[in-house]
């Protein structure tokens, strides 16, 4: 099983949506194939998913009311596969703890360049901002599972 690691800064707005469309995404495209995670750079360990990314996860039929946020360590970073991060200065703290080789922006990895492969925080915006986010990550995560998809029978460890 491949471990994907999503980074924000909180990891209590963008990286638990992005996990929760990840995961739902690739168990539909590699069932138990892939697990999801993810982290923050400045999390507070235990913190519970802001207001705005569990209502607009219940709009879109998914949940994060379980989500609990932990600290970007060198052992998350160690235990994964590949490290998508939601701005450029969550990838260098995530190179500096060790990620290198395997870490990219979520929007680069996407085919996103420039500003627009950065996921703008929605923190303190009004629910309206989160859904944008949403619908920025599921776009974002849609290519991303595409590229995964690709790679994953290219290098033959997908049973399709």
């Amino acid at each position: 099983m491949k471990t994907i690691l999503l980074v924000c800064t909180g990891n209590i707005c963008r990286s638990p949506l992005a996990q929760v469309l990840l995961q739902r995404d690739l168990d539909e495209a590699h069932p138990g194939e892939f697990r999801v995670i993810s982290a923050g750079t400045g999390a507070w360990d235990g913190a519970s998913a802001s207001e705005g990314a569990y209502l607009v996860s219940l709009e879109n039929s998914l949940d994060v009311s379980m989500h609990r946020a932990q600290l970007l360590t060198r052992e998350l970073t160690a235990e994964s596969d590949l490290i998508l991060t939601m701005a450029r200065h969550h990838r260098v703290r995530t190179l500096e703890v060790g990620g290198s080789g395997k870490t990219f922006l979520l929007g680069e990895y996407a085919g996103e360049t420039g500003p627009e492969a950065e996921v703008a925080d929605p923190f303190g915006g009004d629910i309206n901002v989160y859904r944008e986010t949403f619908e920025e990550l599921r776009d974002l995560v849609a290519r991303a599972v595409k590229r995964l998809t690709a790679e994953f029978h290219e290098s033959g460890t997908g049973e399709q």
